[in-house]
């Protein structure tokens, strides 16, 4: 089935029950922008990643990201927001839009919590910021949205290991930050299609969408490491030997984070790829189930639930 059939089925459906509750665009397109309200606490565990500094502090590091690069993402998308004529893609970039901007919502409240614990989230927020305004401003458009194609695949590979493999899950002492990366990992995927139609839509190729992506590697190692160095610093966990060289593996020993995520990264350089081949499909189907059921892991924290159990995710079909 293709994504048209699919979202004609949908709209079909929300036709039929906008009488009782009106739907938003994205939620037509297998998006829905969830509204959440996480409570970090100061019980939250200080080491909730395996009770290992390095890896608390590294997703500590990506965590900082985001705020001001979700906004980023967005921003590149909107600049093209009015050649789109297709009405599935228009309901699928507002809903990409709405699911990135409670990302940047969510992960600036737990970033909160690093740094009341002593770590400078805060100032790596800034910088990456101050990063992005100036690319903004000397980087052509097209550039610009190639580079959110590329970064999103990064989030949406990783976050598709998030869900696979059981190590995060039993990893993540912390409830609260569970529920917080679980969540961010399912949205990734539903709307990982997006930023990628986009930038076909308005003619980019493959030269600059490959090229966009050595450049944002680049650019990403570079930030994470040295961010991730200055968080271990600040939590004096910098020459915890015996933590980091256990972190250490598990990001880049055999069967480790990064050497698994090897042949997904690189099959973006392949021609005619699309994220789509990455078949998620069934994955966010049971993820969504054990996550917004009733009973499920965030059954009682959405703010807005009348459609956020949708299933038949357009943006992955």
């Amino acid at each position: 089935m293709t994504n048209k059939q699919v979202y004609r089925m949908t709209t079909t459906t929300a036709t039929e029950t906008t009488k009782k509750v009106r739907m938003t665009a994205g939620e037509r397109a297998g998006i829905p922008p969830r509204r959440m309200d996480f409570e970090f606490g100061e019980d939250t565990k200080r080491y909730w990643y395996a009770d290992n500094s390095f890896l608390t502090t590294f997703w500590t590091t990506l965590s900082a990201l985001f705020p001001e690069g979700e906004t980023f993402f967005v921003d590149t998308v909107k600049n093209y927001r009015h050649e789109i004529k297709d009405q599935l893609l228009k309901d699928q970039v507002s809903g990409f839009i709405g699911q990135e901007a409670m990302h940047s919502k969510e992960h600036a409240a737990f970033n909160d919590v690093a740094e009341r614990n002593g770590l400078p989230t805060g100032t790596l927020d800034k910088e990456v910021g101050w990063l992005l305004k100036l690319g903004r401003k000397i980087l052509p458009k097209k550039l610009q949205l190639a580079i959110t194609v590329a970064l999103e695949h990064y989030t949406a590979i990783l976050a598709e290991q998030l869900l696979r493999d059981k190590r995060h899950q039993e990893n993540i002492s912390d409830p609260e930050a569970l529920k917080l990366w679980m969540w961010h990992a399912l949205e990734e995927n539903e709307h990982k299609i997006v930023a990628y139609d986009v930038y076909q839509l308005v003619g980019g190729g493959y030269f600059l969408r490959t090229f966009a992506m050595l450049l944002a590697t680049v650019f990403f190692f570079v930030i994470v490491i040295q961010g991730h160095a200055r968080l271990m610093w600040a939590d004096g966990s910098l020459f915890n030997i015996k933590a980091n060289l256990k972190g250490l593996w598990f990001l880049w020993g055999w069967k480790g984070l990064f050497p698994t995520l090897t042949f997904k990264y690189l099959d973006y350089f392949r021609p005619g790829f699309h994220p789509n081949d990455h078949d998620t499909v069934q994955l966010l189907d049971d993820w969504r189930e054990k996550m917004l059921q009733d009973g499920g892991m965030l059954a009682d924290q959405i703010k807005n639930p009348s459609h956020a159990h949708m299933t038949g995710n357009t943006s992955a079909a």
